[in-house]
């Protein structure tokens, strides 16, 4: 382990002296050793995007390997709709679709009514406090926000999918959510699902004509941090992701839970800015709180900033700090529109 000083910053955005914690005499956290990217297997540096492209498919296919990934379902989803509303100039529809092969599962899909050219999408995955997509979806208001709703009204096309911890549940416990999918696929991790499940919710947008699928991105905050980092690491439809307070290490949050990377992720010897670095040079914003991510995400930054200086996009990784803890709060709010409206938008 080294001991890194969170006062040496990247200069990323809301990382300045005042930050939340001084007074509590947290002046230092620990992070485990993060092993520079741009070194082939060899050890000979990487200086090119073609090398680092090369060492970028070992990374993707070892942590595919460890996931226990699941092959995609080849057919285009159908669309049953369920219920549907018409708020405030949207159309909001509860839907069905395929998910794994002949397994049904629901999502929220919201879209202006009137839509007169392609509109840029987004894959919107709930807190493990919205697992029946209610508030994400604007359907009920309370105190976690109508990301996916608030999105839509801003002129995109929005799609809600239910995290497969909740999938036809009634008393099981996500242990037992998860026993029901390994079931299926021995060998699999909680996150292979995660990933999958998402993929298939792209999949959902890209069948839609209203749809510009060049142009589609992924939010979320906690679980759906967890799983829109994994969205946008592994899937090349996905070209703006806002991960709010998930946890970027490994050490940072329960990714060792069973639903997640299980236990075994401590043996795997390896740590996730390799999966962040997977994401460039796409447009990556990570929004901490001091609790989950903040500060001692710093190291993970730092890290994976060298693989998008390859593509001469350093501006594209960015980390802000709101110091409100593990909340998603009108400021991490303000963010999230901002950065897909910046990068989707225009």
């Amino acid at each position: 382990m080294k001991r890194i000083d969170f006062i040496k910053t990247l200069g990323v955005a809301g990382m300045g002296m005042g930050i939340p914690g001084l007074a509590h005499g947290i002046t230092e956290i620990n992070t485990p050793d993060l092993p520079p990217l741009l070194f082939d297997r060899e050890g000979n540096p990487i200086n090119s995007v073609s090398k680092w492209k090369e060492e970028r498919e070992r990374i993707k296919n070892r942590w595919l390997y460890y996931l226990g990934a699941l092959d995609p379902n080849p057919k285009i989803p159908e669309l049953k709709v369920l219920e549907e509303d018409r708020p405030e100039g949207l159309l909001r529809q509860y839907v069905e679709y395929e998910g794994e092969p002949g397994i049904m599962v629901r999502g929220y899909l919201l879209k202006p009514e009137n839509i007169n050219e392609p509109l840029p999408g987004v894959i919107a995955l709930h807190s493990t406090s919205d697992n029946q997509m209610i508030y994400i979806a604007g359907f009920k208001k309370g105190r976690l926000l109508g990301f996916g709703y608030n999105l839509a009204r801003q002129g995109f096309v929005v799609f809600c999918p239910q995290c497969f911890l909740w999938h036809d549940r009634g008393g099981r416990s996500y242990e037992q959510q998860v026993d029901l999918f390994t079931d299926r696929h021995p060998g699999s991790k909680g996150m292979a699902k995660m990933l999958f499940d998402a993929q298939r919710a792209v999949d959902v947008l890209e069948s839609l004509e209203e749809v510009d699928s060049s142009r589609i991105g992924t939010i979320g905050h906690s679980l759906g941090a967890k799983e829109a980092l994994y969205l946008g690491a592994f899937d090349d439809r996905v070209g703006a992701i806002v991960s709010n307070e998930g946890g970027i290490g490994i050490e940072m949050s329960n990714w060792d839970a069973v639903w997640y990377l299980n236990k075994e992720i401590q043996a795997f010897r390896h740590q996730h800015h390799e999966v962040l670095a997977l994401t460039a040079p796409k447009h990556f914003l990570l929004i901490g709180g001091d609790g989950y991510d903040g500060k001692q995400s710093l190291p993970y930054m730092e890290a994976v900033k060298p693989v998008y200086g390859l593509y001469n996009k350093p501006q594209n990784l960015e980390l802000k700090n709101h110091g409100e803890g593990h909340s998603a709060g009108p400021t991490a709010e303000k963010w999230t529109y901002d950065w897909m409206k910046d990068h989707l938008k225009n």
